[in-house]
């Protein structure tokens, strides 16, 4: 039988429980809400038993208790540290850190316990710990935290445990989750590896959600096979971090995966709502689309990246306001401080010399300063490396750079925080050519009325993109002016992607 390779148990902690009946008291004490405290106190007592000598039916049913105290803590838990901006700020930090350690301690609890379990109740336990280190993934995709590669090690002690017992397509009710309905061990894996696969990292808040959802209802339909199937229709374990040994005699089948996502995107285009094929309500018939769009490319053979050619060190700026400044190298809204002292020092310099030697640099030596950070470009990969400025960075976020003396303009993705705190994401760049210019309207910022940054994008078959500010005040079939573009108007009819600093609209083709 094969033993996972699992961490040591805590240091011996005094358990507050050792029945279900004081475990239901103490459980009683604590308040319904998702706190770092309380979580944090739900984690101790999961490592007091996951260190006791107490016998497994007895441990197997305290966690069971344990768990179903923590799952409805998980949902306003998980809400506090989704997609927020980074590096997060400490109470978003703290109920991260419970949150996910708490469940990848009930996982290793539920998995310690499951050798020791006889042979007709190891289901169970193996089946709550494949659960838990599913959602503690989750919730590193959640936060935009890298995944410790720990918890590819749990998935894969899981598999291997559940198929050397027998137990890994065994059908199992989980009463803390009925509107999963019955699963099974392999369906919990196989959740968790095509949740692994797809890179949530590169969706946005509302996306990860759905495609979450989406796997939990096909989870069932996706095997563990010992021969490899097709060329494209099995994923490759060994590239998701398996073992050698386990990789090379399972194979996870796809196919159905693959079959489904095409079925939906058809059904998108004549016309059914995303409702209707319960992918929720949260995205629109189009944005559904491109999700499984997505989805659907994540499981084909990937091309290579079109940010791979950008090597070295260069300076990214956030923000429409900033990439105009960057890109054009004059403000829209000349209204700070710093600004007005310097127009003040070069009529001094006017009045006393006559010139303003500054003024008569050439326009290349004149460039305004932008807040900007450095980051290291390397493969496609990008990686903050300089002092961070003070605004904190929430990914899709629009960004300019000036990179070999070219004007680029793009958006930041995939943004990743490490345990180190160091940041990463990969830059999609906007290089159908765009052209900076702003809006013909003002709009209320704070106490005042400024000018909107904007950003046409030609796209081929004579049509165009905008992106502008989230607050522009833009609207879909609604014709926008616009300022310092050769064209005059555009009337967006489609949000392509929404981020954190921008809205990227499609337009009507050109007249």
């Amino acid at each position: 039988m094969y033993r996972p390779h699992l961490p040591a148990p805590r240091p011996a902690t005094v358990a507050a429980f050792t029945d279900s009946v004081a475990a239901q008291h103490w459980l009683s004490t604590l308040a319904p809400e998702a706190t770092a405290d309380i979580l944090w106190g739900l984690c101790a007592q999961v490592a007091a038993i996951d260190g006791s000598t107490l016998a497994p039916p007895q441990a197997v049913a305290l966690l069971n208790l344990l768990r179903s105290a923590i799952v409805p803590r998980q949902a306003s838990a998980e809400a506090r540290f989704t997609r927020k901006a980074l590096p997060m700020a400490d109470d978003e930090e703290g109920i991260f850190d419970a949150t996910q350690q708490l469940w990848t301690q009930l996982g290793i609890a539920y998995l310690r316990l499951a050798p020791n379990c006889t042979p007709a109740n190891r289901c169970l336990p193996l089946h709550r710990a494949a659960s838990a280190f599913r959602i503690a993934q989750y919730c590193h995709y959640l936060a935009s935290r890298s995944c410790p590669p720990l918890l590819d090690q749990l998935l894969f002690d899981v598999l291997a445990t559940a198929e050397s017992n027998g137990v890994l397509r065994r059908p199992i009710a989980d009463p803390d989750f009925p509107q999963y309905g019955k699963g099974s061990v392999s369906g919990e894996l196989a959740w968790a590896l095509l949740m692994r696969h797809i890179d949530p990292y590169r969706l946005n808040a509302l996306q990860v959600p759905v495609a979450n959802r989406i796997f939990s209802r096909w989870r069932e339909l996706v095997p563990f096979e010992l021969t490899p199937g097709e060329p494209g229709d099995t994923l490759d374990l060994a590239a998701l971090g398996a073992p050698e040994a386990l990789a090379t005699q399972h194979f996870v089948n796809i196919r159905t995966v693959i079959k489904k996502l095409g079925q939906r995107i058809q059904l998108l285009r004549e016309g059914h709502s995303p409702e209707a094929l319960k992918l929720g309500r949260v995205l629109s018939a189009p944005a559904a689309a491109r999700l499984l769009q997505y989805l659907d490319s994540r499981f084909r053979p990937q091309a290579p990246s079109a940010t791979s050619s950008e090597q070295g060190e260069f300076d990214l700026v956030y923000g429409g306001d900033s990439a105009y400044m960057l890109l054009t190298n004059s403000a829209l809204n000349v209204v700070d401080e710093v600004g007005a002292a310097k127009r003040a020092t070069s009529y001094q310099r006017m009045a006393i010399f006559g010139l303003d030697r500054v003024s008569e640099l050439p326009p290349e030596m004149q460039r305004l300063k932008v807040p900007s950070e450095r980051w290291s470009f390397r493969q496609g990969l990008a990686t903050r490396i300089g002092p961070a400025i003070e605004q904190r960075i929430q990914a899709p976020a629009l960004i300019g750079a000036m990179i070999n003396g070219k004007r680029r303009l793009g958006i930041m993705q995939a943004l990743i925080a490490e345990t180190d705190g160091t940041l990463k994401a990969r830059i999609e760049w906007l290089d159908e050519g765009f052209a900076a210019g702003s809006l013909k309207h003002l709009a209320p910022r704070g106490t005042k009325l400024q000018r909107v940054p904007a950003f046409l994008l030609a796209v081929r078959g004579g049509a165009c993109a905008l992106v502008v500010p989230p607050d522009a005040g833009a609207r879909l079939g609604l014709a926008l002016e616009l300022s310092g573009f050769l064209q005059t108007s555009v009337t967006p009819s489609e949000i392509l992607e929404r981020g954190s600093n921008f809205v990227h609209y499609a337009c009507e083709p050109l007249p």
